[in-house]
């Protein structure tokens, strides 16, 4: 029996599968060693889990997540879970998540956009060619954080349409200290960005709205999808924000000739059927 998990900074998918089955299938809350302790992670694995989890012994448990792409924060993660699963453990990042469950033993171009964005060229084994996503403040081209704080900054500096700073408001009920407060000093503002991309897609017929996200796409293959042979090999997506915004995504894609194989709202289905196939991966 195995335990797979896959985490964004806003949720982890867990699912316990035997063989081929998956028995047991749960959300919880993100988990990001770049700002949780091992303490912190601990302890949000051990509440937000039911109990029959942890009665478990598993011949192996995969996590995945966002912020495990060094030695350090991958030690962090393991030892928070291993103290939790008394079970051999193997740490990864939501990258090669992306990768496995998108392509399996295929070669091609892997892509998050969630709350964060991210991208890979996966020869069917390994991540061989990865563009740093570096984060919400620096990267995260085409993803809900960075589509957040685009549409935020607008509304605090009036740019937005008058019509949708006043939904806006009306919607979140937040002052700008209270957006300053959260982006600024509270933990995960990232997750705090990503929520007002779910805002914007109900205003989607608006040109402004359609406008920024087309950019924010634009963003994610000039700077990111177009470093790789994109004319080669498929390009695949997953993430909450590709899955969404599907019709839009795949619209802009062809402005640069890109032409999206797949999209997929988690990797959980193929990460299982990779498992399956790679018994001893």
């Amino acid at each position: 029996m195995k335990l797979i998990a896959e985490s964004g900074s806003t949720r982890t998918e867990w699912a316990l599968v035997e063989g081929d089955h998956v028995l047991e299938h749960i959300f919880t809350e993100g988990i990001n060693p770049f700002f949780q302790s091992r303490r912190e992670i601990s302890r949000s694995v051990r509440l937000e889990l039911p109990d029959s989890f942890f009665r478990k012994r598993y011949e192996q448990v995969y996590f995945y997540g966002a912020g495990c792409s060094s030695a350090d924060k991958k030690g962090i993660l393991g030892a928070s879970l291993v103290a939790q699963f008394k079970s051999p453990i193997q740490v990864e990042s939501d990258l090669l998540a992306a990768a496995r469950g998108l392509l399996k033993n295929e070669a091609g171009i892997a892509c998050i956009l969630g709350t964060g964005s991210n991208s890979c060229f996966y020869d069917g084994t390994n991540i061989v060619k990865h563009v740093q996503s570096l984060g919400y403040v620096l990267g995260d081209e085409g993803s809900g954080a960075v589509m957040g704080k685009k549409f935020l900054a607008d509304c605090l500096k009036n740019l937005a349409p008058e019509n949708l700073i006043e939904a806006f408001y009306d919607k979140f009920r937040v002052s700008s200290d209270d957006a300053l407060e959260y982006v600024y000093n509270r933990p995960f503002p990232n997750r705090f960005l990503s929520t007002f991309s779910y805002f914007l897609f109900e205003h989607l017929d608006d040109e402004y709205v359609y406008e920024l996200v087309c950019q924010n796409f634009r963003d994610f293959f000039t700077r990111n999808v177009m470093q790789y042979d994109y004319l080669n090999y498929p390009v695949r997506f997953v993430g909450s924000v590709a899955y969404n915004y599907a019709e839009v995504l795949t619209k802009v894609a062809l402005e640069f000739g890109i032409r999206i194989e797949t999209i997929e709202e988690t990797p959980m289905a193929g990460l299982v059927e990779f498992h399956t196939l790679n018994c001893r991966l």
